[in-house]
């Protein structure tokens, strides 16, 4: 398995993975136009020329990112890839001076292990919430928001 920023050609593999899992509504489905104009969001997990999983790290501000899109393919899960791209995203952001990182999720024991902490949504500054108007859970929001203040 090998981490990387993913390259254009990825798009439609990232499509398909993240899409999969927001057809069953773990996450918000991502149109192509919006990957490919995030292309340098998003790092890949690849098994070969095969896309297993993708992380997006998203600047939203001089002191704000958050890891969206976390999806790996389900007969490859539980080996480790989903942890490396977060690991790679965290590792970006660090080096960008970012200091603070956030994620929505509805798995938060998976990035607790990385040191997120839970939060209530509404200490996030509204900024974040572009994406969720076209969530069909707006404003009924489910997910668990959980930040990490990086060293």
């Amino acid at each position: 398995m090998k981490i990387e920023k993913a390259k254009i050609n990825d798009v439609t593999q990232i499509h398909k993975l993240v899409n999969h899992f927001a057809d069953r509504g773990e996450m918000l489905h991502r149109p192509l136009s919006e990957l490919y104009e995030n292309i340098r969001d998003y790092f890949v997990a690849r098994d070969g020329d095969e896309v297993i999983a993708c992380a997006a790290l998203h600047v939203n501000w001089l002191d704000l990112a958050e890891i969206k899109a976390v999806a790996v393919a389900e007969d490859t899960q539980a080996q480790g890839a989903g942890g490396l791209l977060v690991e790679a995203c965290l590792e970006e952001a660090g080096g960008l001076g970012i200091p603070t990182v956030f994620c929505l999720t509805y798995r938060p024991a998976f990035f607790e292990r990385f040191g997120f902490r839970q939060v209530d949504l509404m200490e996030l500054p509204r900024k974040v919430w572009g994406e969720c108007q076209r969530c069909p859970k707006f404003p009924n929001c489910d997910e668990v928001a959980l930040v990490l203040h990086l060293k």
